[in-house]
């Protein structure tokens, strides 16, 4: 009896649901018909080896072992009255009674045997439907532009696709091999006593399991209110945690981890306090179920007792009767757990399908084509055309933003932050569409072509490089995946990077750690400029590359840097003045507007203008650092 409720511990739960975070977890009613065909769908793309064999079979194989569980108890009676009728007869009544005895214990076996073997032909359709569910959800989810990832919660993410594509595989074992071959030997077992004995004990035996499916529905739909809140607690208490392990470092740099482990705590506290509602709410279940399930076994016995002793029956069709009733009985021990996880499979399934249906604001068009990059090492053209571009959060964005960054050539973005300089890299990569205006890479709009071949020819050195928990070789490689060892070495080099990684024990194949976090700031961003030189791009934008750097390293860097932008164009975004000295075109931008453009020395030389402005502040302040004090 323990299996009717469901399993209540935390960790053994696993189709508890983790909402998107915000998101408040809902009531579903029953499936929809739409649901069923989403996931009737979802096993037909599954790619699933010979999913129409495996399928016709696991469907016959459930449905024979039901009507063998009906038959056993037949069997079993026959020989139990073989018996009664042949006492005192001899050895051949004796051997008959065996005979009946071992076809119904052979029955049985075969009853047994069969939603096994069923389990076994159709899992690898199961199998293919959840790994579809999960790996398409996965891909969609990277495919969804900035502004999906810059307002997703990863851990809550991360628990939508998990559970969605488990609830794939609970649904198709629950509804086609569980509650469906059920309702099947409802219908025989009915049919059986009603045509065998009396109409009366397949009408006890319907209204029996009529009032036992009523009242778990009616004990679950109360229930859900309890797994809400224990749902709603158990995804509270996730987020905490991952919250502070990613950010880890800064919980240690305020020693904030006793804040943390007690806030972790609280949220446990939450958990354990709904758990044990929930839990007293299946107990109570329990009880229920167990009452109807016994009484209804109780009033079979009786009937049947009576047509024995009226000589309608013999002893052995008493016995059939209620086996029959026991073995209608044990499917529904977990009516309870499957309509609520029948309900919450498919709540998860439509949060996991949720992200597919979300339309990524950046997308290829239809026809695009690929980038058309000029031959030689002449870069390409960057034009930026009457751009205008506003965030939903920001009172303010770009505002026609023009420039043309001819091949080969050096443009700087300077100005205070919030004054556009990341939003011209966003839409330089395409990650954000331009609002207005158009923005073109040798005359190609870059809404026109493919965002892979737009991609393969824009690199950009962020001013946080965020790094795989792999190896050097793989961070590097990860901009070219076919580069060889020396390609690799000679990106290494370029970006001063070759004498640290000789002096590591395992040189490239030393593993970074998550998000590259053993290795330093400066470190990590070399290995960017390794990686976005190993790509080997026709434009290059260096946001803030060499922030992380100290003088000397940034010296070097910066000379490597000259070289790299040789033969391509550079797009640079800096606060440290001194390192964009050299520009070809200096842009200065406030409040989304360029505000002023030119070469170094003439920015320099404009009284009263931006740049000369910050010129002063950021030259006066590096000669007061080097006075005597």
């Amino acid at each position: 009896m323990a299996m009717r409720g469901e399993r209540s511990g935390r960790k053994s739960d696993p189709m508890a649901k983790a909402a998107a975070a915000g998101a408040v977890e809902r009531s579903a009613g029953p499936p929809t018909l739409q649901a069923l065909i989403d996931l009737a769908r979802l096993v037909a793309r599954s790619g699933a080896p010979q999913l129409g064999p495996r399928l016709a079979a696991a469907v016959t194989m459930t449905l024979g072992g039901k009507a063998l569980n009906v038959l056993a108890p037949l069997v079993l009676g026959a020989a139990v009255n073989h018996l009664a009728v042949g006492q005192g007869a001899g050895v051949a009544f004796a051997l008959g009674f065996a005979a009946f005895a071992g076809g119904w214990a052979f029955v049985r076996l075969l009853a047994a045997v069969a939603p096994n073997a069923s389990d076994v032909v159709f899992a690898p359709v199961r199998a293919a439907a959840q790994r579809r569910a999960a790996a398409e959800t996965f891909a969609h989810a990277l495919g969804l532009s900035l502004d999906f990832h810059q307002t997703k919660r990863s851990g809550a993410l991360s628990r939508t696709m998990d559970r969605g594509s488990r609830a794939v595989d609970f649904l198709l074992r629950i509804l086609a091999f569980n509650l469906v071959p059920t309702g099947v030997e409802l219908v025989l077992a009915a049919g059986v006593l009603a045509g065998k004995y009396d109409w009366r004990f397949g009408a006890l035996a319907v209204t029996v399991v009529a009032i036992y499916a009523v009242s778990t529905f009616a004990l679950s739909n109360w229930r859900i209110e309890h797994r809400r809140e224990m749902n709603t607690a158990d995804t509270q208490a996730a987020g905490v945690s991952v919250d502070a392990l990613l950010n880890y470092e800064t919980v240690k740099s305020f020693g904030a981890e006793g804040r943390a482990a007690r806030a972790y705590d609280a949220a446990l506290g939450d958990y354990t306090r709904a758990a044990l509602k929930a839990n007293s709410s299946l107990a109570l279940l329990n009880v229920v179920q167990a009452t109807i399930m016994n009484v209804g076994l109780g009033v079979m016995a009786v009937m049947a007792g009576f047509e024995a002793a009226a000589g309608r029956m013999g002893p052995g069709d008493v016995t059939a009767a209620v086996l029959i009733m026991i073995s209608l009985y044990a499917p529904l021990n977990i009516l309870g757990f499957a309509y609520r996880e029948i309900r919450q499979s498919f709540i998860d399934m439509e949060e996991m399908l949720k992200v597919t249906r979300q339309t990524p604001q950046v997308a290829d068009a239809p026809g695009a084509g690929p980038l058309v990059r000029a031959g030689g090492m002449q870069g390409a053209a960057l034009a930026f055309e009457d751009v205008g571009f506003r965030h939903d959060a920001r009172a303010s964005g770009l505002e026609d933003v023009s420039f043309v960054a001819a091949a080969g050539t050096t443009t700087a973005l300077v100005g205070p932050s919030g004054s556009g300089k990341s939003t011209i890299v966003k839409l330089a990569l395409r990650l954000l569409d331009p609002q207005e205006g158009r923005v073109l890479i040798d005359g190609q709009d870059v809404r026109s072509v493919t965002q892979e071949s737009l991609r393969a020819a824009v690199a950009l050195v962020p001013q946080d490089v965020a790094l795989f928990n792999d190896t050097l070789r793989a961070n590097i490689g990860f901009a070219r995946p076919e580069a060889g060892e020396a390609a690799i070495w000679a990106a290494a080099e370029a970006a001063e990077l070759a004498g640290f990684i000789g002096d590591l024990p395992q040189g490239l194949d030393t593993v970074v750690g998550e998000r590259g976090l053993k290795l330093s700031g400066g470190e990590r961003q070399r290995v960017g400029i390794a990686r976005a030189l190993l790509a080997d791009p026709c434009i290059l934008i260096l946001d803030e590359a060499t922030s992380a750097l100290d003088s000397r390293t940034e010296a070097a860097i910066q000379k490597t840097l000259r070289k790299a932008r040789a033969g391509r164009t550079t797009l640079v975004v800096a606060h440290r003045l001194s390192t964009i000295a050299d520009a070809d075109q200096i842009l200065v931008l406030k409040a989304g507007r360029i505000v002023e453009r030119g070469a170094h020395h003439e920015l320099v030389a404009r009284q009263g203008g931006e740049y000369a402005a910050l010129w002063r502040k950021q030259t006066r302040g590096a000669r007061g650092l080097i006075q005597p004090a």
